[in-house]
């Protein structure tokens, strides 16, 4: 007779098991302790995801706390450019060690792996999990207190992969004004709510365009939407940010690290109340 495989059953009568659900959780570096872990997401590529996880990273850096950053969107990474910080990546007994940028975050990308910066990466869904798994498990991470991940939009493989096999405290949803934003958000809402990853809030993007003549707000992309969404699932907006070149030029020189965004003063303070708490 063949042997009772309960791997995965989440039944409470069947007698072969627990009846608790199989855990997916990766092993963290043994080098390593994270005190929190944020994950940024979107629904939709092109809203500023990127932007969002180095003004966090950036923020509670300044306020002294020690900060990494996860460039998890592996088919498309640009952390490294946006902080100046190059590879090869280097490793020790320890395991593979970030790159520090010149403000002390530590960063983990593809880009630091690789020969040729400016390579694609072709590869299967499968293998881009596999990798974000060993960003986490074989990373010497050293002691933090942030961990963001900068996660690619969608709900595909890798956020899934982020999702079960990190131990993610929370995440960060990013957005842009358009009515379709709703439909957006809500599947990014849906999917950490079905994987029970608290939702700590979202932020817009592309708010508006201050005039610099007259200071007027030009809202390029419409009217928010952002609110309504909000509400819809009772979540908290964290914050409006507009179009400035000044950021997008300090990415461009790779010192984004420099950047004070002040538009996330509520997000910085709800993720700085998971230490506190």
């Amino acid at each position: 007779m063949a042997e009772n495989n309960c791997s995965g059953c989440t039944s409470e009568s069947c007698e072969g098991c627990s009846g608790q659900p199989e855990s997916f959780l990766e092993q963290l570096n043994q080098y390593s302790s994270i005190k929190k872990v944020i994950g940024v997401v979107s629904g939709k590529g092109g809203v500023g995801k990127s932007f969002v996880t180095a003004s966090l990273a950036s923020l509670m850096r300044k306020k002294g706390y020690k900060v990494g950053i996860m460039d998890a969107d592996i088919t498309g990474p640009s952390i490294p450019k946006m902080y100046g910080v190059h590879g090869p990546a280097q490793g020790s007994e320890e395991g593979i060690l970030p790159i520090e940028a010149a403000d002390g975050t530590k960063i983990m990308s593809i880009n630091l792996l690789m020969e040729d910066e400016e390579a694609p990466v072709i590869w299967r869904g499968p293998v881009l999990a596999g990798v974000v798994k060993q960003f986490w498990s074989d990373v010497c991470w050293g002691d933090l207190d942030y961990l963001f991940v900068d996660m690619p939009p969608g709900t595909g493989d890798v956020p899934l992969t982020v999702f079960q096999s990190l131990p993610v405290d929370g995440i960060v949803i990013v957005t842009s004004p358009q009515e379709l934003v709703h439909m957006i958000v809500k599947k990014a809402y849906n999917m950490a709510q079905m994987m029970h990853i608290p939702v700590l809030g979202v932020v817009e993007n592309y708010s508006y365009l201050k005039c610099p003549d007259c200071g007027k707000e030009i809202k390029l992309f419409g009217e928010s939407h952002i609110d309504e969404a909000a509400s819809e699932l009772a979540m908290q907006v964290l914050g409006k940010m507009p179009l400035d070149p000044a950021f997008a030029q300090l990415a461009d020189q790779g010192i984004f690290y420099k950047a004070d965004n002040i538009y996330l003063d509520d997000a910085v303070k709800k993720i700085e109340a998971m230490i506190k708490e």
